[in-house]
C-alpha cells in the first residue's frame, strides 16, 4: 500500500514575542502588554486586516530603496509588518552612509501570504524612514510613514465601489429572472417555486447581513470567563491553541482554562503537559497554577464527554470552547462577551476564518465559504437574536444557561442511538430554544481546515448530517420564537434538501427530453456565485474573491450530492477534523489514572 502523499499547510504566522503571554494585562505592573507598534484592536475605522497592524511577519520580498541623494538599490526584506521592515543590503552598498532618521522611498510587492489577506498588492515609493542601523549597515529597520493599509485606501476605494456596482447588477439580473419565475409558475409549481423561493432566501441573507452590526467593547464589561479546550490526537496545533487563548488581552484574575485529553494516542499529553510547565515559568503573578487545569483521559470517549468534562468543573460565569486546531487573536475574549451585557443572551458565536488559507486551491476555496458563512449567513440569524449553530472554534455560552440542558445533550439519542458528531451545533440547539444567541463578528479565530479532497468530503458529511439532525429537532420549537425568522429557518431547511432533485430536473431531464439548454438554470447559478464573490471583496478586500465562484461550482458537483446519502448514515461515529485516524480508540492513556482524572497545574479533579 503507497504511502498518501502529506500535503504541508502554509499558514501564516506572526513573529513571536520573547514571552508567552505578551497581551496579557501584568496584575503586577511589572510589564506591559501595550504594543508601540500600531497592533490596536478597538480602531473601527480600519479594515480588519490592519486590526494588528504592527505584526511581524518573516518574507523574502525583493525592496527597491531610493535614497534622498538621488542613489538607489534593491535591497531583500526579511521580515516586514504593515508598519515597517527589516532590510537586509546588499553588501556592496553597505558603505553609504546610512543614518538614523534618514528618509527614504520603497517599492515592493507583497504576495497572497506574505501578510495578512488584503495586504497583497504593489506598493510603489512608498515613504519611510531608518530607525535602526544594524551592524556595519548590513540591515537597515525602517518605519514605514504611514501604514500600509493607509496606502490601500484608494485601492480599496475603488474595490469598494466596484463590487457594490457589481453586486447590485447581480441582485437586479436575479430579481428580473424571478419575474419571470413568476410569470411562468403555472406552467411547473415545483421548479418555478423553488427558484423563487431559493432567490428569496439568499436575498434576505445579504440583505439581513447588510443591517449587522457586532456589539461595540465595553472595556469595563469583564465577567469571569472559563476556555475549555477539547483535544484528541492534535500534538502538531495543540500547544499553539493553549499560548493564543492564554494569551489574551483580559483580566488575570477574570480567566480561566480546562484542557481536556480525550484519550489521545499520540504525543498530545506530553505536548499539553510541557506547555502548561512553560507557562507556569513565565511567573507566578500569572497565577497559571489555579487558572489552568488539565483532565487526562484513559481512553476516547468522544468530544462531547470532553466538553462535558468543562461543563461540569466551570467556576465561572461564562463559558467558552475552542477547537484544539484553532488559534484566538489577542481580543478574541474580550470581544466574544459583550454580546452577553443583554441578560437574555446565553450564546454568541465567533468568527473563524481559516489559518492555512494558501495551502491550496482547496483551503482557499474554504477562506471565502468560511466568511461569508459567518460574516453573511451567521450574521443574519444574529440579526434576529437567533444564531442556530455556535461554532466549535469559538463559542461562548451563559453556564446557568448550560447546566439548564446539560443532562440532555450530554444523554442525546437520535433514531435510539446516542449522538456522537454535531456537538456544537446540538449544544447551541438546547440553549436557542429559551434563549437568545448572537453573532460577534469582531471576536475572531483562525481554525485549520482540510488540505486534501477526501478529508473536506468527509467532514462536511459529518456536518451534514449533524444540520439534518439539528435542524429537524429545531423545526419542532423555532416557530414560537419569532415568525418572520422563523420562516427563513423553514426556507433554509427545504431549499437544499430538495437541490438535488431540482438539478437533475434542469441539468438532465430538460435537456435530454426537450433538447433545451439549461440557459437560464446555469446564469441563475452563476450570479449567485458573484454575489459571494462580490460581498467578500466588499467586505475582506481580499484577491482570493474568485474562488468564490469556484466553490459554488465545487458545491454543485460534489457537495449537493451528499445530501441524500447524509439521511441513511446517521450512526457514524467520528469527531476529528482533518482525517489522521480520529476514530474511536480504547488505548489507555500512559499516565496510569482513571479516565478524566489528572494532577497537572497543582489541580486534582476526577472528570
Amino acid at each position: 500500500m503507497k504511502n498518501k502523499k502529506v500535503i504541508e499547510d502554509r499558514i501564516l504566522e506572526a513573529q513571536g514575542d520573547r514571552r508567552l503571554m505578551p497581551n496579557v494585562p501584568d496584575p503586577s505592573n511589572r510589564r506591559s502588554n501595550h504594543d508601540r507598534r500600531d497592533n490596536k484592536s478597538d480602531d473601527d475605522s480600519r479594515p480588519q486586516y490592519a486590526t494588528y497592524a504592527g505584526q511581524r511577519f518573516s518574507v523574502h520580498v525583493k525592496t527597491r530603496v531610493l535614497l534622498d541623494n538621488g542613489k538607489s538599490f534593491e535591497g531583500n526584506t526579511i521580515d516586514i509588518s504593515q508598519t515597517g521592515m527589516m532590510l537586509h543590503v546588499p553588501e556592496a552598498m553597505r558603505s553609504l552612509p546610512f543614518e538614523k532618521e534618514q528618509h527614504l522611498r520603497l517599492t515592493f510587492r507583497l504576495q497572497e501570504g506574505d501578510l495578512q489577506e488584503g495586504t497583497e498588492k504593489k506598493y510603489k515609493k512608498i515613504s519611510a524612514k531608518i530607525m535602526r542601523v544594524i551592524g556595519d549597515g548590513e540591515k537597515l529597520a525602517i518605519q514605514f510613514s504611514h501604514p500600509l493599509y493607509e496606502e490601500r485606501r484608494k485601492t480599496d476605494g475603488l474595490l469598494f465601489t466596484l463590487s457594490v456596482l457589481f453586486l447590485f447588477l447581480c441582485t437586479l439580473v436575479i430579481m428580473f429572472m424571478r419575474v419571470e419565475s413568476i410569470a411562468e409558475f403555472a406552467k411547473s409549481p415545483m421548479l418555478y417555486g423553488y427558484s423563487i423561493l431559493t432567490a428569496l432566501f439568499l436575498l434576505t441573507r445579504y440583505l439581513f447581513g447588510v443591517f449587522y452590526h457586532p456589539v461595540p467593547v465595553d472595556p469595563t464589561f469583564t465577567p469571569s470567563v472559563t476556555v475549555v479546550i477539547p483535544c484528541f490526537n492534535e500534538e502538531e496545533w495543540i500547544r499553539t491553541t493553549i499560548l493564543k487563548c492564554v494569551d489574551q488581552d483580559y483580566p488575570v484574575d477574570r480567566l480561566e482554562f480546562i484542557i481536556v485529553d480525550d484519550g489521545s494516542s499520540d504525543n498530545s499529553v506530553e505536548v499539553i503537559k510541557k506547555t502548561v510547565e512553560d507557562l507556569r515559568k513565565e511567573g507566578p503573578q500569572y497565577d497559571i497554577e489555579n487558572r489552568v487545569r488539565v483532565f487526562f483521559q484513559n481512553y476516547n470517549q468522544g468530544k462531547r464527554e470532553a466538553m462535558g468534562i468543562g461543563i461540569r468543573n466551570c467556576r465561572t460565569e461564562l463559558i467558552v470552547f475552542v477547537d484544539s486546531d484553532s488559534f484566538l487573536q489577542p481580543n478574541a475574549i474580550r470581544c466574544l462577551v459583550q454580546p452577553m451585557r443583554d441578560p437574555q443572551t446565553a450564546g454568541v458565536a465567533g468568527r473563524t476564518d481559516v489559518a492555512n488559507i494558501y495551502t491550496n486551491h482547496l483551503t482557499k476555496m474554504q477562506a471565502v465559504r468560511y466568511y461569508i458563512s459567518f460574516r453573511v449567513m451567521k450574521a443574519a440569524e444574529a440579526y434576529f437574536d437567533s444564531v442556530m449553530c455556535l461554532s466549535g472554534p469559538l463559542s461562548c455560552y451563559r453556564i446557568s444557561a448550560v447546566r439548564e440542558v446539560f443532562d440532555k445533550w450530554i444523554n442525546q439519542k437520535f433514531l435510539g442511538q446516542k449522538a456522537t458528531f454535531g456537538d456544537d451545533r446540538s449544544l447551541t440547539n438546547y440553549v436557542v430554544e429559551n434563549h437568545r444567541t448572537y453573532y460577534q463578528d469582531t471576536a475572531i479565530c483562525s481554525t485549520i481546515v482540510p488540505n486534501r479532497h477526501r478529508q473536506f468530503l468527509r467532514q462536511q458529511m459529518r456536518w451534514k448530517r449533524s444540520w439534518l439532525r439539528e435542524s429537524l429537532r429545531a423545526g419542532r420549537f423555532i416557530w414560537r420564537k419569532q415568525p418572520f425568522m422563523s420562516f427563513f429557518f423553514y426556507l433554509g431547511l427545504l431549499v437544499p434538501l430538495i437541490a438535488p432533485i431540482i438539478v437533475l430536473y434542469n441539468v438532465v431531464y430538460v435537456p435530454l427530453t426537450q433538447g433545451v439548454f439549461p440557459t437560464t438554470f446555469l446564469l441563475g447559478l452563476l450570479m449567485m456565485s458573484f454575489m459571494m464573490c462580490f460581498a467578500q471583496l466588499i467586505l475582506k478586500k481580499s484577491t482570493l474573491w474568485i474562488y468564490g465562484l469556484l466553490f459554488c461550482l465545487y458545491y454543485e458537483f460534489f457537495l449537493l450530492w451528499q445530501m441524500p446519502w447524509a439521511w441513511v448514515t446517521f450512526w457514524v461515529n467520528d469527531w476529528g477534523t482533518r482525517g489522521k485516524g480520529k476514530k474511536r480508540v480504547a488505548k489507555k492513556a500512559e499516565t496510569g489514572q482513571n479516565p478524566g482524572s489528572t494532577s497537572q497545574a497543582g489541580v486534582t479533579a476526577n472528570g
